[in-house]
């Protein structure tokens, strides 16, 4: 079977696992594993210094680092249709996504929306379109979601103007606070069925507010409670998302993502209720690399996650920083 020929078989046996739910996690991770080693140079060279798989939780995971210094893809050059970037910081560059198709990222991403309990109707983003922000695969995702008219990002006196119904607000943690700061002393209540969606922390960004400082101003100046706030845990370098709402509850993917907690010390999986680094593997990943360490730290909570934020030796980085930078401008 030619190269060609293999990742048409595979995208389409992903997509099948995706929509249908056919196929077996594990088998297919397995599978992307080896044709990734065999195609990406890069990881090629990265995986000759680590054991061989037995399972999927063994496949080597390359630092989000390696997306920064290295071309982590399975096909040519000349075979790139869209480069999503992380916003980079000084002294550090910006990590590159390189897609070949965006078909898996397209059905990951409205498969893992619905999945996660969301609705697809009256979705109003605080996030720029993805005409106006052609490296954001946040932009992008929120494009599949919403028509060009329901995109207020700094727009907050429209947004309010058109929450007339029950509605979705869909935006980073850094633009919704802009919103709320526009408020100022005013708060209102958004219609009864009502939901938000935030994502990204602020990463290094000139602000900074505890989880639960956030969510009581949601309540505040939208009217919303703690259960109706989802937090959308993905990245740059990623396909899927990782899901969650309410305070203190854990992050759930869809069975297509997985991810593990690992301990820096020994590199071994943390036991339940314990501290590490979270370790993700993303079946839709298909033409980059499906294993990857991130520099998140988490704590294990039974087959899910919950979220510390960025490891205090990390650089300062990510989309949500990258909204906000557009905001100060």
């Amino acid at each position: 079977m030619t190269d060609e020929n293999l990742s048409a078989v595979l995208e389409s046996r992903i997509r099948d696992f995706i929509v249908h739910g056919q196929g077996e996690f594990e088998q297919l991770l397995l599978e992307v594993h080896a044709f990734q080693r065999a195609k990406c140079p890069p990881y090629a060279a990265f995986c000759d210094s680590q054991p061989a798989a037995a399972n999927w939780r063994e496949i080597p995971a390359i630092p989000l680092s390696a997306f920064r210094h290295a071309a982590i893809r399975c096909f040519p050059e000349g075979e790139i249709v869209r480069t999503f970037r992380t916003s980079g910081t000084t002294g550090e560059g910006y990590g590159q996504h390189h897609f070949r198709t965006l078909d898996l990222y397209h059905a990951a991403a409205l498969a893992g929306w619905v999945g996660a309990g969301l609705p697809r109707e009256n979705i109003f983003c605080l996030i720029p379109h993805p005409d106006d922000a052609p490296h954001s695969s946040l932009s992008q995702m929120a494009g599949w979601l919403a028509p060009r008219e329901n995109f207020f990002f700094g727009r907050w006196d429209d947004l309010l103007a058109a929450a007339s119904e029950p509605a979705l607000l869909f935006g980073t943690a850094l633009a919704f606070l802009d919103f709320f700061e526009h408020l100022g002393e005013r708060g209102v209540t958004l219609p009864e069925g009502s939901l938000a969606v935030e994502t990204g922390g602020y990463k290094g960004s000139r602000r900074d507010m505890p989880k639960a400082d956030l969510y009581r101003l949601f309540e505040d100046k939208l009217g919303l409670a703690a259960d109706r706030v989802y937090n959308e845990y993905g990245m740059t370098e990623l396909s899927s998302q990782f899901y969650t709402h309410g305070a203190g509850n854990p992050h759930h993917g869809a069975p297509w993502i997985r991810a593990l907690v690992i301990d820096p010390e020994t590199t071994r999986e943390a036991a339940d209720g314990e501290t590490g680094v979270l370790r993700i593997f993303d079946l839709a990943n298909l033409d980059s690399c499906c294993a990857i360490q991130t520099r998140d730290l988490a704590i294990r909570r039974g087959d899910g996650f919950e979220l510390l934020g960025r490891d205090p030796s990390a650089l300062p980085r990510g989309c949500s920083r990258s909204a906000d930078e557009l905001l100060s401008c």
